[in-house]
């Protein structure tokens, strides 16, 4: 499987937690790391799944990257997921 499929992005729960936080406003890993059970090491490991399945984005400021979430990334994901409600 290839980590640029949403799904397999989203199979993580960590990276749920994640997109979780970006909904609610732009983070470095630092600050993501300080909530999460996990080194900031394996916080960046994640974004980069996050960031090749097109979830995510970052951008420079200084010596720090922030980290943004995608939403036009999720529309796969939610025209995929409304098949089955819509009985499609």
């Amino acid at each position: 499987m290839s980590t640029s499929d949403s799904f397999f992005a989203i199979a993580d729960p960590h990276r749920r937690y994640i997109l979780e936080e970006l909904r609610r406003s732009p983070r470095t890993v630092g600050e993501l790391a300080e909530s999460l059970p996990i080194s900031r090491p394996a916080v960046s490991q994640h974004m980069k799944i996050l960031l090749d399945a097109g979830m995510v984005s970052a951008r420079s400021e200084g010596t720090r990257r922030i980290y943004m979430l995608e939403e036009a990334a999720f529309s796969p994901l939610h025209l995929w997921l409304d098949q089955f409600w819509t009985g499609a």
